[in-house]
C-alpha cells in the first residue's frame, strides 16, 4: 500500500504520550541536555515513544513459498478466466512481503492475461493507479513519436453478450398472412411497421403478431400504454428492417432500451446498450447511465460507465454518488457492472479507499463487498482479515474479533496477531501472550510472531522476543526502534544511536528516521537533527511527525534556529565531504538546504535524484528528476533531464534520442554521459563499446565542475566495466579510476580493485577495497566485493559482516550455503538459504535451494521451490530448465 497504515496503541495513554510541545521549548532554551540534572528517564520517555507495530491488512501466509508454488501449479492447468485471479493472489502475497516490483509485475501479468473485458478494465485501472503521477513520461514519449497509452481505454464493445433473437427459420405464420403491415397507434399517431420484421425482434412480438392472440389478425394495435413515443417506435421499426440504429438522442435510446427489455427484444437491446456505451464520456454521464445499466441489465453500458469511474481513481471516490453505486450493489448488480471480476474490482477499490482513509465508511463498505464477492478460501481469508484491520482501527472491537476469527478459521495464522491485540485491549494480556506462544510452538516461527508476543511481556522476556524477531526477520523496524528507545531511557546515547543506525543502514524507513531525529533532539545535537529532518522532507515533503500531529517542515524550521548558517561555498564543501565519504543521507540534507537558497536548482535536483536511486527510493528519485526538468536553466539541460526520466523508466532508446537532441544544441558533459549510458543499455551490439568509451572521453573534455565529473564518470566506469574488459582496456580503466580518486570519488576504489583483480593481483585488489571500507559510511557492498579478493576464512568473515550491516543482500547467504554444501552439510546449507528466504522472495536463493533439494533427492521440495521461483521470474531460463528436469522426476 502506498501510505502508512496507522495503528491504534493497546492503551489510549500510549497514543498521546508523544508531546511535541515538550521539545518545542528548545527555541526558548527550556529543554535541558540529557546529561543535566533536570533530565530523567520519565521525561525522555514522554518525548521518545515508539508506537506499537500495526496489524497490517496483508495476506501473510506461514509459508509463502508453498502458497506461491500452489498458485503456479494451479496456473498450469486452470482456464484462462481463472488466471487473472491467481495473479491477483500472487500480488497479495508479494504485497505482504513488501516486494513492490514483484507486486507490479503480478498486476501486469493479470492485465496481460485477462480473459474478459471486465478484468482488462480493472487491472488496467489498477496499473494506472500504481503509476499515478507518471503522466510526464507519457508526454515525453509522445515527443519521441511513441504512444505510451499502455493501459489506455478498453473497447467495451468487445464485451460478448449472449443475444437470443427470433430466427427466420422458426417464425411460424399462424396469423393473417394477408396482413403484411401492422399499424401501431401511440396517442394520436399511427406508425406503420412490417409485421414480420417486428415479429422477428422477439418471442413476445412473434407470439402477439403471429400466434393465437387477437392482435395476430388485427391491422391496428394500440401501444399507447407501453411508455414508447412515436419517434421511438419509428426508430424501432427502422431497426427491424436495417438491423442497426442511426444517430439517436441518448434520451430516446434510453426509452428504447426500456421498451426492448419489456418486450425481450435482445438484438435491439444489445444495439441500444452498445450505442449508449459509446456516449459515456464524463463522470456525470457515468453516474446517470450506470443507474439505467443496472436497472435494464445492460452490461456493455455498465462496463463503459465503470471504465470512466476507474479511470478517475482515486478522485472519483470523493464523489458520494460513485461511492453509493459501488457500496450498495447486490450480487446481480455486481454481475451486470463487472461480470465475474467482482473480487478484483473490490480489491482495487478497497486498497484505494484504505490509502485515502482506512477508517472511512466507504472503506468498510468496499471491504464488505469484497467479502460478498470472495469465492475461494484464500479470497475470503484476505477479505475477512482486511476488514478486521479496519474495524480494529475504528475501535469496533467486537466486529474486528469476529472477522479475525473467521480469517484464522480459514487458515490465516497472521490474523491471530489481531486477536491477540484485541485481547490485550480488553485486558487479557496473559491470554494474548499464550495465543502467540501456541502459534510459535506449532509452526515454523516467523519474525512477526515474536515481535507481536513481545508486546505482552516485560523485561528480559521482551528483549529476548525482540532479538528473536530480528534474527528471523531483520526487515521488521519495531524491534530496532524499541531497543533504541529503551537504551535512550537508560541514557546510553551511543548505543541507542547505534541500534537505530543498524536498520537505517539498509532500510531507509521514515519512522526510523523520525526516531533518530528525536534522539538527536534529546541530546541537543541539532546539526544531526537538521540532517535527518531534511532527509525526511526530501523523501516525503508532506511528512508529519509525532503520529501525524506536527508537520516535519515546522519542526525543521524550529531546529534550524539552532544551527549556524552556511554560505553557498560552505554548502558545496559540505556536499563534497559527504559525497567523498559515501554519506548519502548527509548529502541529501545538504542538497535540501542548497535548494532553499536558490541557485542552479535543476542541477541540484538531478544530484538529489541520483542519491535517492542509490538509497533505493525510486519514487522520490523520479519526483526529483521531474523537478530538475522543471527548473532546468536551458533547453539542452532540460533535454538531458528528460532523457534520464525516460532512461530510468526503461525507455533507453528514447533517452538516447533526448541526449542526441541536447548535444546538437550544446556539447555538455551531462549530455555525453547520458548518451553513453543509454547507448550501452539499448544496444546489443558489442562493437558499440568503443563508441561508449569515446562518448565518455568527450564528456570529460566538456566544461563541468570536478564534483559532477567524479560522480558521473566513476559511476559509469563501474557499470561499464564489463565493456572495458571486453575491449581489453584495463590500463585505460585504471587511469580513469585513479583520476576519479584524485577528486575524492571514494567509490572508484571498487572499480580500481576490480582492475587489479583482473590483472591477477588479488592482494592489491584487497587493499584497494579495504581503503573503500575505511572511508565509506555505507560499506556493506564494499565488504561483499572485498570478499572476492581473499581466502576462504577472510571471505567468510567479510560476508558475515555484510549480513550484519545489510541482511537484505543475498550473496552472503548463497556463498555460505555453497560452502556448507561442499562440506556435505546438506541440511545446514538448506537451512542457511531458508533463513533468508523467510523474509526475502529472491530468485537466486530459491533457485539454489531447489538445486540443493534436487541434489539430496527431495523432488517435491525442489519442485515447490522451482514453482515459487518462477512466480518471481517466469522467464528465467535456468530456472525453467531446472523446473522441467525436476518435474519429470515427480512421482
Amino acid at each position: 500500500m502506498r501510505t502508512f497504515f496507522p495503528s491504534d496503541s493497546c492503551k489510549e495513554s500510549q497514543l498521546n504520550a508523544i508531546n511535541p510541545q515538550s521539545w518545542l521549548q528548545v527555541e526558548r532554551g527550556k529543554l535541558s541536555k540529557l546529561s543535566s540534572s533536570h533530565t530523567n528517564s520519565s521525561s525522555i520517555e514522554s518525548f521518545i515513544k515508539v508506537p506499537e507495530p500495526p496489524i497490517l491488512p496483508f495476506f501473510k501466509p506461514i509459508d509463502y513459498v508453498e502458497v506461491l508454488a500452489q498458485i503456479h501449479e494451479e496456473m498450469e492447468s486452470c482456464s484462462p478466466q481463472e488466471r487473472s485471479t491467481l495473479y491477483l493472489l500472487q500480488f497479495q502475497i508479494f504485497r505482504g512481503l513488501g516486494e513492490t516490483k514483484l507486486m507490479r509485475r503480478s498486476l501486469r501479468s493479470a492485465w496481460q492475461r485477462a480473459g474478459t473485458v471486465h478484468e482488462k478494465l480493472v487491472f488496467g485501472a489498477w496499473l494506472r493507479y500504481e503509476k499515478q503521477g507518471e503522466e510526464l513520461i507519457a508526454d515525453l514519449l509522445a515527443t519521441c513519436n511513441k504512444c505510451a497509452q499502455e493501459f489506455g481505454p478498453v473497447d467495451v464493445s468487445q464485451l460478448q453478450v449472449e443475444v437470443n433473437g427470433c430466427s427466420k427459420e422458426t417464425v411460424a405464420m399462424n396469423g393473417d398472412k394477408s396482413l403484411k403491415n401492422v399499424n401501431f397507434k401511440i396517442g394520436d399517431e399511427i406508425i406503420v411497421c412490417d409485421r414480420q420484421k417486428i415479429a422477428s425482434l422477439s418471442a413476445p412480438f412473434h407470439a402477439m403478431l403471429n400466434g393465437y392472440f387477437t392482435e395476430s389478425s388485427s391491422q391496428d394495435i394500440d401501444l399507447s400504454e407501453n411508455n414508447i413515443s412515436p419517434l421511438g417506435m419509428r426508430t424501432i421499426s427502422e431497426f427491424s428492417i436495417t438491423g442497426s440504429l442511426s444517430e439517436v438522442h441518448p434520451d430516446l435510446l434510453l426509452e428504447i432500451l426500456v421498451f426492448s427489455n419489456k418486450f425481450c427484444c435482445e438484438r435491439l437491446k444489445d444495439a441500444c446498450d452498445r450505442k449508449l456505451a459509446s456516449l459515456v464520456c464524463t463522470k456525470d454521464d457515468a453516474v446517470e447511465f450506470m443507474e439505467y445499466a443496472i436497472e435494464q441489465n445492460s452490461p456493455v453500458l455498465a462496463a463503459s460507465c465503470l471504465q470512466v469511474f476507474l479511470h478517475e481513481l482515486p478522485v472519483c471516490l470523493n464523489d458520494e454518488r460513485v461511492v453509493e453505486i459501488f457500496s450498495h450493489a447486490d450480487r446481480q448488480q455486481r454481475s451486470i457492472m463487472v461480470g465475474q471480476a467482482s473480487f478484483s474490482l473490490y480489491c482495487l477499490l478497497s486498497e484505494v479507499a484504505m490509502n485515502l482513509d482506512p477508517r472511512s465508511d466507504k472503506t468498510v463498505c468496499f471491504l464488505e463487498q469484497l467479502i460478498e464477492s470472495a469465492e475461494t478460501d484464500r479470497e475470503k481469508l484476505l477479505a475477512f482479515h482486511q476488514l478486521g484491520c479496519v474495524r480494529l482501527l475504528r475501535k469496533e472491537y467486537d466486529e474486528a474479533e469476529g472477522l479475525f476469527e473467521k480469517a484464522v478459521s480459514l487458515g490465516h495464522v497472521y490474523s491471530i496477531a489481531g486477536l491477540a491485540r484485541l485481547g490485550y485491549i480488553k485486558g487479557h494480556k496473559l491470554c494474548s501472550y499464550e495465543k502467540l506462544s501456541s502459534v510459535i510452538s506449532s509452526v515454523n516461527p516467523l519474525g512477526w510472531m515474536y515481535q507481536e508476543r513481545s508486546l505482552y511481556c516485560e523485561g528480559d522476556k521482551r528483549s529476548e522476543d525482540l532479538e528473536k524477531a530480528t534474527e528471523l526477520d531483520p526487515t521488521l523496524t519495531y524491534p530496532y526502534m524499541y531497543r533504541a528507545a529503551s537504551l535512550m531511557m537508560k541514557q546510553n546515547v551511543q548505543a541507542a544511536l547505534a541500534e537505530i543506525n543498524r536498520v537505517l543502514g539498509f532500510k531507509l524507513a521514515l519512522e526510523c528516521m523520525e526516531l533518530r531525529f528525536c534522539l538527536y533532539l534529546a541530546i541537543e545535537d541539532y546539526k544531526a537533527a537538521i540532517r535527518d529532518v531534511q532527509a525526511i522532507l526530501t523523501l516525503s515533503p508532506d511528512y508529519r511527525m509525532f503520529e501525524g500531529r506536527v508537520a516535519a517542515s515546522h519542526l525543521r524550521t524550529l531546529v534550524r534556529e539552532h544551527v549556524g548558517s552556511w554560505t553557498t561555498a560552505d554548502c558545496w564543501m559540505q556536499l563534497y565531504d559527504r559525497w567523498s565519504s559515501v554519506d548519502d543521507i548527509g548529502s541529501l540534507s545538504v542538497i535540501y538546504q542548497m535548494l532553499e537558497s536558490g541557485g542552479a536548482k535543476g542541477v541540484l535536483y538531478f544530484r538529489q535524484s541520483l542519491l535517492l536511486l542509490r538509497l533505493n527510493c525510486p519514487d522520490a528519485a523520479m519526483r526529483s528528476l521531474e523537478l530538475a526538468r522543471r527548473h532546468a536553466s536551458s533547453e539542452h539541460e532540460r533535454l538531458v533531464y528528460e532523457g534520464w526520466i525516460l532512461y530510468d523508466t526503461g525507455h533507453c532508446e528514447e533517452g538516447l534520442r533526448k541526449a542526441e537532441e541536447s548535444i546538437k544544441i550544446s556539447r555538455s558533459f551531462e549530455a555525453f554521459f547520458l548518451k553513453a549510458y543509454a547507448l550501452a543499455d539499448s544496444s546489443l551490439d558489442s562493437s558499440c563499446s568503443s563508441t561508449v568509451i569515446s562518448l565518455l572521453e568527450n564528456a570529460l573534455k566538456c566544461p563541468s565542475d570536478n564534483l559532477r565529473k567524479g560522480q558521473f564518470f566513476s559511476q559509469a566506469l563501474n557499470n561499464l566495466g564489463s565493456v572495458l574488459v571486453d575491449c581489453g582496456k584495463l590500463d585505460s580503466a585504471a587511469d580513469c579510476y585513479i583520476n576519479a580518486l584524485k577528486i575524492r570519488h571514494t567509490r572508484a576504489h571498487q572499480g580500481l580493485a576490480r582492475v587489479h583483480f583482473l590483472k591477477n593481483d588479488k592482494a592489491t585488489a584487497y587493499v584497494e577495497m579495504t581503503k573503500l571500507i575505511e572511508k565509506a559510511k555505507n560499506n556493506a557492498s564494499a565488504y561483499e566485493k572485498r570478499s572476492e579478493y581473499c581466502d576462504r576464512d577472510l571471505t567468510k568473515a567479510d560476508l558475515e559482516m555484510v549480513t550484519r550491516i545489510d541482511p537484505l543482500r543475498v550473496y552472503p547467504y548463497r556463498y555460505r550455503a555453497a560452502v556448507l554444501m561442499d562440506s556435505r552439510k546438506e541440511k545446514e546449507a538448506i537451512a542457511e538459504l531458508s533463513r533468508a528466504i523467510a523474509f526475502k522472495a529472491d530468485l537466486h536463493l530459491l533457485h539454489l535451494r531447489a538445486a540443493f533439494h534436487e541434489h539430496v533427492g527431495d523432488v517435491l521440495a525442489a519442485l515447490r521451490d522451482c514453482r515459487a521461483a518462477l512466480s518471481v521470474d517466469p522467464n528465467h531460463q535456468e530456472m525453467l530448465e531446472l523446473h522441467s528436469r525436476v518435474n519429470s522426476h515427480e512421482p
